[in-house]
């Protein structure tokens, strides 16, 4: 019982720095990367909530098929900066 409530808190700290990493990074893929680890975490919390059915359509709209869709629109854009 200890272990679950500690899961319960540590899992919404970890999507928050999750969440705050992803918008203070300036690659666009490592942001992508941030954002899916937070949605594969709400997806482990919604396992967790026994909400089985919510975790796996997270984990795969979420997770996998934004984070797909995502990285495919950022590789076919052009980078207009200069690298610093």
């Amino acid at each position: 019982m200890i272990l679950l409530d500690a899961i319960h808190i540590l899992l919404p700290v970890l999507m928050i720095i999750s969440a705050v990493i992803a918008v203070y990074l300036k690659d666009l893929i490592a942001a992508t990367i941030a954002l899916a680890s937070m949605s594969l975490l709400l997806s482990l919390e919604f396992y967790i909530l026994q909400a089985p059915d919510v975790a796996i359509a997270e984990a795969g709209v979420g997770a996998a098929l934004t984070t797909a869709i995502l990285i495919l629109a950022i590789k076919a854009t052009k980078r207009t900066e200069e690298e610093a």
